[in-house]
């Protein structure tokens, strides 16, 4: 039996004989036809699993069992107080790493702010001239003052090199806060020293993330920028063109701003072990989906506390250093301002990735289906 079938393997390896003897030639298989079919069909199977996980379709209203989707989670001032709990207990290593924050920013961009700053305070006083009327003259010379310092900067001459410093600075006590809370929350009492040690393995993938955010908000810029050039230009006179104008940037506004929640989410997703930027983007939009409105405007009230917190501590030290360096000049070379600035910097990074990390939590704590 066993001589029977290897020799009719034999025969059938052998190649097939047309009616008048003659050999016929093996079919070619071409081995780029067989991957594109193979790639084909995995992109396909993708598509299905992507369509079965979201029920919502482009160009299609949804009915609202498909989009209602539960989100427990604490009101918008009681969760606030949470992560400020959260960050009050362990006080120490979240200070200490605020303090080594501001450190690396003072190496890599040098303590040349205060000359920056008087160089802009002088400049705003003498350019104000009657601007400032009334009893609130000094604080909205302040306000505007600390806009311009924060959007402007305090170290404006800073090279390629020193931007890019900054950025991975930033992105290392992003990743740091993020390891810190997961070790605190697992009941661990993790040091910042081994924080800054283990979290950066997730840099590169991070960076990743941030340019396809950087990607998704081009659409919004593009269109301010249009708009900023139709204005000046004239193109835009009247305020029906003006109003049509505004309606359709804030609708691109909002489509980047629908686009870039998941990618935020997906920030923290890409600090688990062994996850890829894209498998974190596709977790994220499978996590968010159902939920998105809420988190934008979770995030809303994130950026409303952090401008909120700048305006009510920032403009009264301004005010201060103004009235105490015009009552003692001797005391002029001391950059209380700046200090201030850099040290606040620090604690709304703290603040702010702490606050979207638990965010993120909590949305895993509740990972029901949308449908």
């Amino acid at each position: 039996m066993a001589k029977r079938k290897s020799t009719a393997r034999k025969k059938s390896a052998e190649p097939a004989k047309t009616s008048r003897g003659k050999i016929k030639p093996l079919a070619k298989t071409n081995p780029f036809v067989g991957w594109g079919k193979k790639r084909f069909g995995a992109i396909r199977q993708r598509m299905k699993n992507f369509l079965a996980r979201r029920p919502h379709r482009s160009f299609r209203l949804s009915h609202r069992r498909d989009y209602k989707r539960s989100f427990r989670i604490a009101g918008y001032w009681s969760f606030t107080n949470s992560v400020r709990n959260i960050l009050w207990k362990n006080k120490k290593t979240f200070g200490i790493l605020a303090v080594v924050y501001v450190a690396i920013i003072v190496v890599i961009s040098g303590f040349g702010a205060q000359d920056s700053y008087n160089t802009l305070a002088t400049a705003l006083k003498q350019s104000s001239g009657d601007l400032f009327e009334g009893n609130f003259g000094a604080v909205n010379q302040a306000g505007i003052l600390l806009l311009t310092t924060v959007t402007a900067g305090l170290s404006p001459n800073l090279t390629q090199a020193q931007s890019v410093l900054n950025g991975l600075a930033f992105f290392l006590i992003w990743l740091t806060v993020i390891w810190l809370l997961r070790n605190i929350l697992a009941g661990h009492q993790p040091k910042v020293r081994d924080a800054l040690y283990s979290s950066g393995s997730p840099i590169l993938a991070t960076v990743i993330i941030s340019f396809i955010i950087l990607v998704q908000l081009l659409p919004a810029a593009i269109a301010l920028i249009a708009y900023d050039a139709a204005r000046v230009s004239g193109l835009i006179e009247n305020g029906a063109a003006a109003v049509l104008a505004l309606a359709g940037i804030g609708m691109i506004v909002l489509a980047s701003l629908y686009w870039i929640m998941s990618s935020i989410i997906a920030l923290i997703i890409v600090t688990l072990p062994g996850m890829y930027p894209m498998n974190a983007v596709r977790a994220a939009g499978d996590i968010i989906v159902g939920r998105r409105l809420r988190v934008l405007f979770r995030l809303l009230w994130l950026g409303f506390i952090v401008v909120m917190t700048w305006i009510v501590l920032v403009i009264p030290i301004i005010l201060f250093d103004d009235w105490l360096k015009n009552l003692v000049p001797a005391v002029n070379w001391f950059p209380l301002v700046p200090l201030v600035i850099f040290g606040l910097s620090s604690v709304t990074v703290i603040f702010a990735t702490s606050y979207i990390y638990l965010l993120y939590r909590r949305l895993v704590d509740d990972d029901t289906s949308p449908a």
